[in-house]
């Protein structure tokens, strides 16, 4: 990142030079050997320069709203992005909406009657166009950018003010990418997850949210993907395991996409169907890596997924390549996960923040592939399945 204003050294040792010629006298020789030491010593803080200098603060503070602090991907997020805005010289002030979009609404006006420089937003309801249009009234009255980001807000709404972008993904290609990961892993592994032989693999889904635009994308696709690769190999499509389920998934009642919702389900589940009664769940796929791993831990007290692989696996898919989910794949407890770049998107939003605040364009250094028209950038996601 490029930041401004250089003080050379070399500027600092003519001014010494100026102020030994003024000191002058009969001090000739002292006057006369002083400009080659003071050019060296010129040169050793020029060159020390080059290596320490640290970025020129700039005017203004960013305001960072978080939906809520407790989302491991989102503190990751949040992490790379407070060193990004350091390391660009911003300052900044974080914002826990603790998963209340009255909190954070609240928040956005108190900030911006504090004087905030911009406003980077990751909103907590993302169900509907209002909390986002409330945000950016507020933000445009007084002419202050606005940077939403992770969780999905309108191109409608975006483009409705010129100072507002949205930094997150492709979320259907998280759905996408991870249907064709369980497709192809079941095509592999059919008979040994197969454990009642009956020919259709049974599983469960875990869906964050509702309403939200990225848990409806991965409920859809990563059943629908899967389908897809299983069928065209000559397999039968998945089957969920509760028939009387029209819905074919589970929602996290609170909105948190917690590992805590999804263990006290798998609990259930596990006290109901098992390989003895012949109903056995033997897939689950969830919307993020913390209600896969609070499945792994309901099904490791059952006596599944054990580290030192002694038992029977059932498959666990996520999203998000968080540090516990890449630690359950290399222990063999879960199979694999959709890495969404929790450093990719605090770089790119801090690099915006920064155009935002020297009046540079808004995507200066930001990279081209990923931006789409005027409005938005998508951080790319990759397959995890434990290798980098």
């Amino acid at each position: 990142m490029k930041l401004v204003r250089k003080v050379t050294a070399m500027a600092m040792a003519s001014c010494m030079v100026m102020s030994l010629a003024a000191c002058g006298g009969s001090q000739t020789a002292a006057t006369t050997a002083a400009p080659a030491a003071t050019e060296t010593e010129a040169a050793k803080t020029e060159a020390a320069a080059e290596e320490t200098e640290a970025p020129a603060a700039l005017d203004g503070e960013v305001s960072v709203f978080y939906y809520t602090y407790g989302d491991t991907y989102i503190s990751s997020v949040r992490s790379a992005l407070d060193a990004a805005l350091e390391a660009a010289g911003i300052k900044y002030q974080d914002y826990d909406s603790n998963n209340s979009q009255t909190t954070q609404t609240e928040q956005v006006t108190t900030a911006i009657a504090k004087g905030t420089s911009l406003l980077v937003v990751n909103l907590v309801d993302s169900g509907s166009d209002d909390a986002a249009k409330n945000i950016i009234d507020q933000a445009s009255a007084q002419n202050i950018p606005v940077i939403f980001f992770n969780r999905s807000v309108s191109e409608e709404v975006v483009s409705s003010y010129d100072k507002c972008v949205f930094v997150g993904t492709d979320y259907e290609m998280a759905g996408h990418m991870q249907g064709e990961m369980i497709g192809q892993y079941l095509v592999d592994n059919y008979d040994a997850v197969d454990l009642n032989g009956d020919g259709a693999i049974s599983y469960v889904m875990f869906k964050g949210q509702e309403g939200n635009a990225e848990a409806i994308a991965r409920t859809q696709f990563g059943v629908e993907d899967a389908d897809k690769v299983l069928t065209e190999a000559g397999k039968s499509a998945l089957t969920f395991y509760d028939a009387s389920n029209a819905n074919k998934y589970l929602v996290d009642q609170d909105g948190a996409w917690s590992a805590a919702a999804a263990n006290n389900y798998m609990q259930t589940i596990l006290s109901q169907y098992s390989e003895a009664n012949g109903n056995m769940v033997e897939l689950v796929i969830a919307n993020n890596d913390e209600m896969a791993i609070g499945a792994v831990t309901a099904l490791q007290n059952a006596g599944y997924n054990l580290e030192d692989g002694s038992a029977t696996v059932i498959p666990v898919f996520g999203v998000d390549a968080t540090d516990a989910a890449k630690d359950a794949i290399g222990k063999g407890t879960m199979i694999g996960t959709i890495k969404q770049d929790a450093e990719g998107m605090a770089s790119t939003i801090a690099q915006i923040s920064e155009n935002y605040m020297a009046s540079a364009d808004t995507f200066t250094d930001v990279d081209a592939e990923n931006v789409v028209g005027t409005w938005r950038v998508n951080i790319p996601y990759a397959t995890y399945t434990g290798e980098e």
